[in-house]
């Protein structure tokens, strides 16, 4: 009697999943052989095997019709075939399976000798790890590169994924993740693990990953084994608080594209005046319609869905959409847009987990019980209990924020610039961040621009100190200073983190002052900014800024006074090299 496990998928993971399923279980029992058969469907998984099964099975039989992945199997005999043939087929499938045992006993009995050598002879630890933050820029690739240099270190061979913006690069393949010792991901971001089930894992944010590289290793290390429905977790009392600014980052980071390009099209319509969109026909209005009419328009709709996308997965993905575009008409901003998507998340979360159904039926919860439930839930709940509200509150904020006084803007110019140097890409800055962009849907544009200058204070204030005080910098930190510039230039507050790692104590609080003083004069002269990011590219464009002299004026004023407490509070660096 063989001992056999399988898995069974299909695109939908309905009909096909199922059918296949029940058709291995009773020929391979008819047989006379143990069976174990997993189903994978847009839920996720049922029945998930186990890592004892794993491990005391003789052969893997994958039916599926959608990319699976195979590192937790590794080492098995695995016989892969499509969900049809499963079903048609069954018992010759069976016996090809089974084929592969007698296969593997063969392979193993010459393999095993040269594998025992191998492996006494591999001192060095093998690590995968994935890095990604809300925006996909800085945080995740300097996150990478800290993870590289510890490895290089201590003795480690290291492979780093990133998932940025544009995707994900140097993406890992089976056999690394099979071969791996132990898996680190950093992020701010929801991240699939699926793919590391049976692996020791452990989870931390890109920050940690960066700034606290070797105290994370460490704990990597001796992260429990993850099990295939398990994942090593902070503390319980961290847990909660955490996993909801995840969720909202995740929603943002999804978003974020659509913010940039929307804004940045619309901006290029005030090239032709700033009213001229008005004019039908135009292509000022045909930039109008795609960046605000149909870019802006998404964003609400697609930060309540990916931040229920994050907490539930894809059954959190249409209730969270249709949550935030209720939001949208409701004219709820991103207040709304938020409250809908982790509504929609902990709904579809609950109903994913708690809604029993006979085998038979479970493929009608993800494509019929869950989206109509959840999705009538949310709705409803929009509509009557947060709708009028949220409304409320961003009527009452809109009309602050655009008859505010002068003490009242310079007050919360000060809040803004300091928020975002004071952790610089960290989670404040992305809060300052969040709050500017969410009110460019509700055509208020103050806020945005006091966050953006002072968001370029920091970098472009450090690649100024290293060039004008250059015996208070170390021969890296000179060479830093150049990058940082530029970096400051694109409004990418994170160039000036490796300073602010060095010599915390002197640096932050230097870029704290320029910066608040930066948003504080940006609000004071009542500068708006209708792009979301860009830095000194978006200030070329026409009207895309206003009044553009005043706003530059800001910029400077904060860089210099952070470069000028830069150089009172550093001491000189005795004998050092000047670059």
């Amino acid at each position: 009697m063989a001992n056999i496990i399988a898995v069974t998928a299909c695109p939908t993971g309905i009909a096909h999943t199922y059918m296949a399923a029940e058709a291995l279980k009773k020929t391979a029992i008819a047989m006379g052989h143990s069976i174990r058969v997993e189903t994978r469907g847009a839920t996720g998984g049922q029945n998930t095997l186990s890592d004892e099964e794993i491990r005391t099975a003789q052969v893997v039989i994958i039916a599926s019709d959608v990319h699976l992945e195979m590192s937790r199997f590794a080492g098995k005999a695995i016989y892969a075939i499509s969900t049809s043939d499963a079903i048609r087929d069954t018992e010759q499938v069976l016996e090809a399976a089974l084929e592969l045992i007698k296969t593997q006993a063969v392979q193993t009995a010459i393999e095993e000798p040269a594998v025992e050598v191998a492996n006494n002879s591999a001192a060095r630890k093998k690590i995968v790890a994935i890095t990604a933050c809300p925006t996909g820029i800085a945080h995740t690739f300097m996150a990478a590169e800290a993870l590289k240099k510890w490895a290089k270190a201590n003795n480690c061979d290291i492979r780093v994924e990133t998932q940025g913006s544009v995707g994900a690069k140097n993406q890992l393949t089976d056999e690394e993740i099979a071969e791996a010792d132990v898996v680190v991901i950093g992020a701010d971001t929801h991240v699939d693990t699926a793919r590391f089930a049976g692996k020791s894992l452990y989870k931390t944010s890109v920050g940690r990953a960066l700034k606290e590289t070797d105290k994370v290793m460490q704990e990597a290390f001796s992260a429990p084994k993850q099990t295939a429905q398990t994942v090593a977790t902070p503390a319980k009392s961290t847990q909660k608080a955490s996993g909801v600014y995840k969720h909202l980052l995740t929603g943002v980071s999804y978003m974020l594209p659509l913010v940039v390009a929307g804004g940045l099209i619309i901006a290029l319509s005030f090239v032709f005046g700033i009213e001229a969109f008005k004019e039908k026909g135009t292509l000022a209005a045909a930039l109008m319609s795609i960046g605000g009419g149909a870019a802006f328009a998404l964003m609400i709709p697609v930060l309540a869905g990916f931040i229920a996308y994050s907490i539930a997965d894809r059954p959190g993905l249409a209730p969270g959409l249709i949550g935030g575009m209720l939001a949208s008409q409701l004219q709820a901003g991103f207040l709304g847009g938020i409250l809908a998507g982790f509504f929609a998340g902990y709904v579809a979360l609950w109903m994913r987990d708690n809604i029993k159904l006979p085998v038979h039926f479970e493929g009608l919860k993800p494509v019929l019980i869950i989206p109509l439930l959840s999705t009538l839930l949310v709705g409803l709940f929009m509509i009557y209990v947060v709708g009028e509200p949220a409304k409320a509150i961003m009527d009452g904020l809109t009309s602050f924020l655009k008859n505010i006084g002068s003490a009242n803007a310079v007050l919360l110019g000060l809040l803004l610039g300091g928020m975002m140097a004071i952790d610089m890409g960290g989670p404040v800055n992305k809060a300052a961040y969040t709050f500017g962009v969410g009110l460019l849907a509700s055509n208020t544009f103050l806020p945005m621009a006091a966050v953006m200058a002072a968001g370029m204070v920091p970098p472009l204030a450090l690649g100024l100190a290293t060039f004008v005080a250059k015996n208070r910098f170390t021969p890296d930190e000179q060479i830093a200073g150049k990058a940082s510039a530029v970096l400051g230039l694109s409004f990418i507050t994170e160039g000036a983190i490796p300073f602010a790692a060095n010599d915390p104590l002197r640096v932050i609080p230097s870029c704290v002052a320029g910066a608040a003083l930066t948003g504080a004069m940006s609000m004071y002269f009542g500068c708006e900014l209708h792009a979301p990011h860009g830095g000194i590219f978006v200030l070329a464009i026409p009207n895309a800024v206003s009044p553009l002299l005043a706003y530059i004026a800001a910029i400077v004023s904060g860089t210099l006074l952070t470069t000028l407490l830069l150089v009172l509070f550093k001491k000189p660096i005795p004998q050092v090299a000047v670059a």
